[in-house]
């Protein structure tokens, strides 16, 4: 009697730790992405999982350009934007081990005129600090230095700007994401190891473990005939877009790459830095792992019981938090019409990567895709992510549309109000972003950027000393209002942005800009 029930509560143990419901199989996942790809409007996505140090599934759905209509395979490469992260991070600890740099070195002592918003956080910004979203600055600060890309800035400009913005915070005490600092990060690893960014990714990276067919820089891609092009549905239908141009280095998000060489990213994290045949090379240490791997900066924890989560945070490139009593490792990505996401549970030997190339649905379809698999292999029951995605999405989309819609509406209906134009004319000043102009153009109120050119647009009067910028740039949502604050004679003084949509990309950070009117030169 006693030896049946060791052997029903081993049973029982097992199920446990394995689930009472089947791993979803290739099939099962063709027939997801086939429905998630309609469901979300989304033109062509690439899916991998490996499990076990092997790869189960790697394959492409969809196309490549909704015009050209080539099929997306596992080869075909897409931005990963954030997902970029890592790789940066993995580069330092290579530094690190090589004995060049520490993790606590002090920026300064590698950029000397790097320069931070007060001399204390100058002089004590270390390394980790650039990786960890704890500076002290606000969510996306500065990223209109590239966004929208085709910007003149320069890795000095970089350099110079944040002693220029506002802190929302203590220094190391709240999460606010940035990008600007891992461009920051990419330049210290350029002057410390004599290469360009993206020619140490290349050799000490991409090369040693095979991924042939993934590049630091769309620029280094000479054959592009495989290669997806970003897509957006903001206008009804699928409209292709250009390809969004690098801007200094790419260590925030510049890499291109395919899932099959996606896989033996994942591979070499599962396997603590260890690849090739039989495991017989090495990438990096097990303690560079760890480190990059260590909570730096502590994020609310998803109180979803699904789940039953008690910690998350952020390491050094990834997003950390346990589910079901597993360790989860993430990140995800995002450029104009590419979004992306890769997932690792160690625990369970399991890696996820999804990449797409259409906005805004390419997001609900990672979400939904690896969700859906990390379900399956956690043992846990169907809860149909794809509707959930789906109304979130659906609702998100509609809630900005709605308040975008009701801006134009005020906006149509003021075209005969009495507005002198010629008040607002003149030259506006940033300390970091440069100058803007509101001038004439063809008998319209316009507005320019002189460092960012696709920043250009009409001005249409909205309320009070608040007009509505409809951007020429479109392949994001970002018109936003501009808003004149006047001195005691209504003279303006100062012009500041604000986004319109609800939904706008936070990197479109146009709350950290201080335009100052000046003489125009």
């Amino acid at each position: 009697m006693r030896r049946i029930s060791l052997v029903l509560a081993t049973f029982y143990l097992l199920l446990l730790h394995a689930g009472t419901y089947a791993q979803i199989t290739s099939p099962e996942v063709d027939e997801l992405a086939q429905k998630a790809l309609e469901k979300f409007k989304v033109a062509g996505a690439a899916i991998a999982i490996v499990k076990d140090g092997k790869i189960v599934h790697s394959k492409g759905y969809g196309v490549k350009s909704s015009t050209s209509r080539e099929k997306v395979n596992e080869h075909t490469q897409f931005a990963i934007a954030s997902n970029t992260k890592a790789f940066t991070t993995m580069a330092l600890a290579l530094l690190v081990e090589d004995g060049i740099i520490t993790w606590q070195d002090r920026v300064v002592e590698h950029i000397p005129e790097f320069t931070m918003y007060n001399p204390y956080v100058t002089e004590n910004f270390n390394i980790q600090d650039l990786l960890t979203h704890r500076s002290g600055l606000g969510l996306g600060m500065g990223d209109l230095m590239f966004f929208p890309d085709g910007a003149d800035f320069t890795i000095d400009d970089l350099l110079a700007s944040f002693q220029y913005f506002k802190p929302v915070s203590a220094f190391r005490t709240k999460f606010d994401y940035d990008n600007l600092l891992y461009v920051v990060a990419g330049e210290l690893i350029a002057r410390k190891s004599g290469m360009t960014w993206e020619e140490f990714i290349q050799k000490r990276i991409l090369e040693p473990l095979h991924m042939d067919n993934s590049y630091p820089s769309i620029y280094d891609i000479e054959d592009k005939s495989n290669l997806a092009l970003p897509h957006t549905t903001a206008y009804g239908k699928l409209q292709v877009l250009p390809n969004f141009k690098k801007i200094i280095n790419g260590a925030a998000g510049g890499i291109y790459a395919n899932v099959d060489d996606l896989c033996q990213w994942m591979l070499v994290f599962l396997n603590h830095g260890a690849y090739g045949p039989q495991l017989r090379d090495t990438l990096f240490a097990e303690a560079s792992q760890k480190e990059i791997w260590k909570i730096q900066t502590t994020l609310e924890t998803d109180q979803n019981p699904r789940y039953n989560s008690h910690f998350s945070g952020y390491g050094l490139g990834w997003f950390l938090t346990d589910v079901k009593g597993y360790m989860q490792v993430s990140h995800t990505g995002g450029l104009p019409g590419m979004l992306s996401k890769t997932t690792l549970i160690p625990d369970l030997n399991l890696g996820v990567v999804v990449l797409t190339n259409t906005e805004p649905g390419g997001s609900a379809f990672f979400s939904t895709i690896t969700q859906t698999i990390l379900d399956s292999y956690l043992g846990l029951e169907d809860t149909n992510w794809m509707e959930i995605d789906y109304r979130k999405l659906k609702q998100r989309n509609e809630t900005g549309d709605a308040v975008t819609a009701k801006v134009w509406e005020t906006v149509a209906s003021n075209k005969n109000s009495a507005v002198n134009k010629n008040d607002y004319l003149g030259v506006y000043k940033d300390p970091w972003f440069g100058k803007m102009e509101v001038f004439f153009n063809n008998g319209e109120l316009w507005i320019k950027s002189y460092r960012s050119p696709k920043l250009n647009g009409p001005m249409r009067f909205y309320k009070a000393n608040t007009f509505a910028v409809k951007w020429e740039y479109q392949d994001m949502n970002a018109d936003a209002f501009a808003i004149f604050y006047l001195n005691e004679n209504g003279i303006p003084q100062e012009l500041r942005l604000k986004g319109i949509s609800p939904n706008i990309d936070f990197s479109f950070d146009f709350q950290d800009l201080r335009l100052r009117r000046v003489k125009k030169e």
